[in-house]
């Protein structure tokens, strides 16, 4: 499954993700931010008694971080800065088999 994801993060256009090669398996009440929707509310996407695999990628001269989040169903990936302060969702992609 880590394939898949990677590949599907690769494709996606963001250049600090090109360089992806793996993920590591965290639980979702560590990586579950309060994150800014697509729709202009704040939540929490993910759930705390789920293992995703996971990443977080540094951007460049930058001060804020992508970080990924993925299972068997979904890829969430978000923005934000220090400790995870402002986090936007980026992008949320479905995976079909």
């Amino acid at each position: 499954m880590d394939e898949k994801i990677i590949s599907r993060l690769k494709a996606l256009g963001i250049p600090e993700l090109e360089n992806i090669n793996s993920l590591n398996e965290l639980n979702g009440d560590y990586i579950n931010l309060e994150s800014l929707l697509p729709n202009g509310k704040t939540g929490k996407i993910l759930e705390d008694n789920k293992k995703y695999l996971a990443a977080q990628i540094e951007i460049p001269n930058n001060e804020e971080c992508y970080g990924i989040a993925a299972d068997e169903t979904m890829i969430a990936v978000f923005r934000y800065g220090c400790g995870g302060k402002d986090s936007k969702l980026v992008a949320w992609i479905r995976l079909s088999d």
